[in-house]
């Protein structure tokens, strides 16, 4: 199967699981509350569905098109934009006749499920696989620096001791999401020259590293080699060659990839000189690179035990405690994002459906599907409570209107909202999508 369908494929489950358990976040108290749902699909049935079947008072069914999926509960305004039914007189069954309470706890349905989904993934993720962490000298080469950091006093190859007086271990890898995401005020390091040092941050660390592009600011470095020169690339052109050693940039060593990286991306030069050893012998190269600051190599590494990976198991106990914390920290840090999306650089990262789909591994691996599912649901959730008519927390804006004012929004007023809420979430999918397809072409 190809990478694209496993990708896919796992794209499409997890959407699905998503999608029915939100729905039914809204299907639930609607039916206690005894509320007519009147459809209940997963996936869009614009003019058919591939699947249809009426249970009671109620059409469960999946439509073709897989951009969500909805319940239409009798008596509310919502995308189906059903004004016939909004003309009649309410009648008791109907989620417009039930008091602002019951219509409150049935809007917030579908993000409480996704929240209570996270959480429950996150807790069971633990008690199934544990957790994988490493010690500071399980970073057997030190990490690479981004050069945002190195005006710090942070030195390449250095060994990180704590974050915050934190061990390292308690934290492994996640430390990027520290700086991006989180206060940090003391990061301890040893450096390759065996000195420790207490180096302080300033507090808005993470937004000079997003304005850098250091999005992955600490990364383990290891020895590489050159595995091919992809045809027509500025190296290919230059006379690269494939098991070629990279031996210097413009004058700097060129030891561990990030060496590479790091030369490629911060030389203000146009050109390299790029030294090359080639059957024992030193060759001078000039290389080009594009406008994206690549040079077309593909490379591996030849230490693949750069990292080393030790295992903790969890008790339920234990895996419901820090299933909790695991859940808190991501929706906080998943909400951080939000302070960079409002940039140019932020929303030229916005992604669409194959952003979301790259996220999957290549091959089929239950722990990343079901911590991206958990992730994804997260996502769900809080976009779902932005304050944009067409989306719960829109629905839910109103309701509290009303509850707070006690007056009830014209039905006109919140017909005209659904659909300015609609074209806006179209915009934005399409936005999305279209940043997606803009990358594919120019990188």
């Amino acid at each position: 199967m190809s990478v694209f369908l496993i990708k896919a494929a796992q794209l499409i489950l997890s959407l699905s699981i998503l999608v029915v358990l939100h729905e039914l976040g809204h299907f639930i108290p609607a039916k206690i509350f005894k509320t007519r749902v009147e459809k209940f699909y997963l996936f869009f049935d614009v003019k058919f569905s591939l699947f249809k079947k009426k249970i009671g008072e109620t059409v469960y069914g999946i439509g073709w098109l897989p951009l969500g999926g909805y319940v239409k509960i009798a008596g509310m305004i919502d995308e189906s934009m059903d004004t016939q039914q909004m003309a009649q007189p309410p009648q008791p069954w109907e989620f417009r006749s039930k008091p602002a309470w019951q219509r409150l706890i049935i809007m917030l349905g579908g993000v409480f499920m996704n929240f209570i989904l996270a959480f429950f993934l996150f807790i069971m993720m633990l008690f199934v696989w544990g957790t994988n962490y490493s010690t500071k000298d399980d970073i057997k080469y030190g990490f690479a620096v981004a050069k945002t950091l190195e005006d710090y006093g942070f030195q390449q190859g250095d060994k990180i001791i704590s974050v915050n007086g934190q061990p390292f271990e308690e934290l492994s890898l996640d430390v990027n999401k520290y700086l991006m995401f989180r206060k940090v005020d003391n990061i301890k390091v040893e450096h390759a020259n065996g000195t420790v040092q207490d180096i302080k941050l300033p507090e808005d660390i993470g937004t000079k590293l997003f304005e850098a592009g250091d999005f992955a600011a600490l990364t383990p470095r290891y020895p590489f080699s050159l595995d091919s020169v992809i045809k027509d690339s500025p190296a290919a052109k230059a006379g690269l060659q494939a098991n070629d050693k990279i031996v210097a940039i413009n004058g700097q060593p060129i030891t561990y990839f990030s060496d590479l990286s790091y030369q490629l991306k911060n030389s203000s030069a146009r050109s390299l000189n790029v030294e090359v050893e080639r059957n024992n012998q030193v060759q001078n190269l000039t290389i080009v690179p594009g406008e994206d600051k690549k040079i077309g190599i593909m490379t591996s590494p030849t230490d693949l035990d750069y990292i080393k990976l030790n295992k903790k198991e969890y008790s339920l106990a234990e895996s419901i405690s820090g299933g909790i914390s695991n859940g808190y920290w991501e929706v906080k840090d998943y909400l951080a994002q939000f302070q960079y999306i409002f940039t140019k650089k932020g929303a030229a990262q916005i992604g669409g459906f194959a952003a979301i789909g790259n996220m999957f591994p290549a091959t089929w691996n239950w722990h990343a599907f079901w911590y991206l599912t958990a992730f994804l649901s997260i996502m769900l959730g809080v976009l779902n409570l932005l304050p944009i008519p067409a989306l719960d927390g829109g629905h839910v804006m109103f309701l509290l209107y009303e509850m707070v004012s006690g007056k009830k929004p014209a039905d006109k007023f919140m017909e005209y909202a659904q659909m300015v809420g609609f074209f806006i979430l179209i915009a934005l999918v399409l936005f999305a999508n279209g940043n997606d397809i803009f990358k594919a072409i120019f990188n």
